[in-house]
């Protein structure tokens, strides 16, 4: 792009992602002043629920689910993302823990600032801020990130954010640190402990953006734990792991090493986090609308149950209580294109006509809780207004269907498999039931949570059909469809990204020429009409644009759905109202 300053990329940025947000009231007066979100779901004033908190107390957290991963060169999904970056790690840049527009907006973490551009955007600079430390006092250095962006290219640590792979110049079948190997300053310099220099193989305007992901967060070497190194990450923010069950409760203290002063985004609230892992969405979400005892100072981790909604939106009291927020995402119903059935084109284009987006979409709550996909871009990525690109009824077109199942040679119908996690286990229902009335019989495989990334992504374990989806990374189309299409990132295992594993030497080539458009409302309008070619050869199926609906006990202060990720809480700024 011709040059601008960073400021005005980043007011763009902005722009287009604000106007899929739902909109809310600026009143500071939460007892009084609510603001719709369009769906019959309400945020208190300004998004915030419960006010300031005060220090102190236990926060509880209450998780049907183990965390998959924290390592934070393998931390690429929500909620997870949100909890180690606001609370066990630090990154270059951060996003402002505010919500609506102003939450969209960078600011420096580690670094001093957002970053120095040189060389036309292909070289950027960071300081680091004085006063920086672990958890153990020990200071942190600029080789610690460069340590863990290495890391990031480890096949054994697979999972993460892949833009050090595609951004930064670095010497082909290069495999990490692990593997005894680290990038040459042609790659990344460390000059001094307090300065890091990237070198891209392209100009990349909005990397100030891309090194809020965690692959930017610091990992010291002589704390390496490879594979297991999740289990008990060594902090820089401030949080740190007390203890870790997995499965069953994870406990993080204050780290008494990270200094307020440094840090412009974080309060540290609460004097403890409690994460208890045990629980079932449905008794999650009765033990919040209970709200007694400890689960008054408690938040939801994982998305409420579509079978409460009613119960809450319901009762004024614990709808007060209730933050929903669009998410900015798609769901999908992903096609393994790489074999058999799916590695035939009319044979995607069945599923696509076949499937109920009416019947799955009352399975994540109805309306309340989810619009209708009909494209991968989400709305606030196509400039605020859906698309509607085949013009399918939204139950579906089970007549359409079977042509496409004739022109197959499957005019008989044809079984495969569909994975999902077990609270997707309605959707998974919904989308079997719809396939059934066109012969396409669907035996569901249901597996925990915790696992289902890791079963996706691993080729010898993926079924034909998956419910996957994708939330930009930060607000820019290059962080969306590269993410989900691109041939070159598909891998084996940890195959987080094109789990369709779509193959488009054409789709590629049109990614690179995308991405070294100089002008961004040039990019904008080829990132719709990829959206709409890929679309066409029907890799996966765009189901429901999701909101997030998280319930919090009446004595939590500070909670609102962040606008990056996902609509999830933001754990930076939330606590308690009171400490008994």
């Amino acid at each position: 792009m011709t040059r601008r300053t960073h400021a005005a990329l980043a007011a763009a940025i902005a722009a287009t992602l604000t106007l899929g947000l739902g909109a809310c009231s600026k009143s500071k007066d939460n007892s009084s002043d609510q603001a719709s979100n369009g769906a019959g779901l309400t945020t208190q004033g300004d998004g915030i629920i419960g006010g300031t908190p005060v220090k102190g107390g236990t926060l509880h957290i209450l998780s049907n689910q183990d965390i998959s991963q924290l390592d934070p060169a393998r931390n690429w999904t929500e909620p997870e993302m949100d909890f180690g970056i606001r609370l066990l790690y630090r990154t270059l840049t951060t996003f402002k823990a505010v919500p609506g527009k102003d939450g969209l907006q960078i600011t420096g973490d580690l670094a001093t600032n957002t970053g120095e551009a040189s060389d036309g955007d292909k070289t950027w600079t960071f300081h680091l801020k004085d006063g920086l430390k672990y958890e153990d006092g020990t200071p942190i250095t600029t080789a610690d990130v460069k340590y863990n962006v290495e890391r990031s290219y480890d096949p054994d640590l697979s999972g993460g954010p892949d833009y050090a792979k595609k951004y930064l110049v670095a010497p082909a079948g290069y495999k990490g640190p692990l593997k005894g190997q680290e990038l040459g300053n042609d790659s990344i310099e460390t000059p001094d402990a307090k300065t890091i220099v990237f070198h891209l193989k392209r100009p990349v305007a909005e990397f100030g953006y891309t090194v809020t992901l965690p692959t930017f967060a610091p990992v010291p070497k002589a704390h390496e734990g490879g594979t297991t190194y999740g289990n008990h990450v060594f902090s820089s923010g401030p949080y740190k792991v007390e203890s870790y069950d997995r499965g069953k409760q994870l406990t993080l203290v204050r780290n008494t090493n990270w200094d307020q002063s440094t840090d412009s985004v974080r309060k540290a609230y609460p004097d403890k986090i409690v994460m208890d892992q045990s629980g079932s969405p449905e008794g999650i979400a009765d033990r919040l609308i209970a709200n007694q005892g400890d689960d008054q100072s408690a938040i939801m981790y994982a998305d409420m149950s579509a079978a409460k909604v009613a119960d809450v939106i319901t009762n004024p009291d614990v709808k007060a209580r209730l933050v929903s927020e669009n998410e900015n995402c798609t769901a999908m119903v992903t096609l393994d294109t790489s074999k058999p059935p799916f590695n035939n084109q009319n044979a995607r284009l069945a599923v696509e006509y076949g499937i109920d987006k009416e019947a799955y979409q009352s399975a994540v709550g109805g309306p309340a809780l989810s619009d209708i996909a009909t494209t991968y871009l989400p709305p606030s990525l196509t400039g605020g207004t859906a698309i509607d690109h085949f013009k399918i009824p939204t139950a579906g077109d089970p007549d359409k269907a079977k042509q496409y199942l004739a022109q197959a040679g499957m005019s008989g119908g044809f079984s495969t498999e569909l994975t999902a996690d077990n609270a997707q286990k309605g959707q998974a229902e919904a989308v079997q039931a719809a396939l059934k009335k066109i012969n396409v019989n669907v035996t569901l495989n249901i597996v925990d949570a915790s696992v289902a990334t890791s079963t996706i992504g691993d080729k010898s374990r993926q079924t034909g059909m998956s419910l996957n989806g994708w939330c930009p990374d930060y607000p820019s189309g290059a962080t969306f469809l590269p993410m989900i299409f691109d041939s070159r990132i598909i891998t084996d295992t940890g195959n987080n990204g094109d789990t369709s594993r779509f193959a488009d030497p054409a789709v590629d080539a049109e990614i690179d020429r995308i991405q070294s458009l100089t002008d961004t409302n040039a990019a904008n309008q080829a990132w719709n009409a990829l959206d709409a070619k890929v679309m066409d050869e029907a890799p996966a199926i765009p189901v429901t644009w999701q909101k997030k609906p998280l319930l919090v006990g009446s004595n939590i202060a500070g909670a609102f759905g962040s606008p990056i990720w996902s609509a999830e809480i933001d754990y930076a700024t939330i606590g308690l109202k009171s400490v008994k």
